[in-house]
């Protein structure tokens, strides 16, 4: 069985079921990231503001170096990232990174996109349905 980063959106109510849909299939999955609830990064951006803080700085604080050091450990640990759409920049980030670790990554489409994207090529298989991920994750 796999060890399965799964990436995507705080605001996205889909993926504990997805995470468990994959345990079920008896993979590990990290997906506590979802813990931080669907505001983590607007609180963490009102903080900094309310601190006086720019951008530039907010990201060199110890909030984002915690957040960062604790994604950045188990993308390291994980044989392979699923990332579930919608997601943001972070998510892209975070799946280009494991891509790039030669790590197996494939894409989850909540639903065909309005504007094509071909970059998607980079992953190991894209789908829009869960049915096909965990066939081929069976493999």
């Amino acid at each position: 069985m796999a060890t399965i980063y799964l990436i995507g959106s705080l605001r996205n109510p889909e993926v504990p079921k997805v995470a468990q849909a994959l345990r079920a299939e008896g993979h590990e999955v990290f997906d506590e990231w979802f813990s931080a609830g669907p505001e983590a990064d607007d609180w963490w951006q009102r903080y900094e503001m309310d601190r006086g803080h720019s951008y530039l700085q907010a990201l060199d604080a110890y909030p984002a170096w915690h957040t960062f050091n604790y994604d950045h450990c188990h993308l390291g640990r994980m044989d392979v990232g699923v990332l579930m759409t919608p997601a943001g920049k972070s998510a892209h980030l975070e799946f280009g990174y494991m891509i790039g670790k030669g790590k197996r990554g494939y894409v989850l489409l909540d639903k065909i996109p309005d504007r094509w994207d071909v970059m998607l090529r980079f992953a190991n298989g894209v789908y829009d349905d869960l049915g096909p991920l965990l066939n081929i994750l069976r493999t």
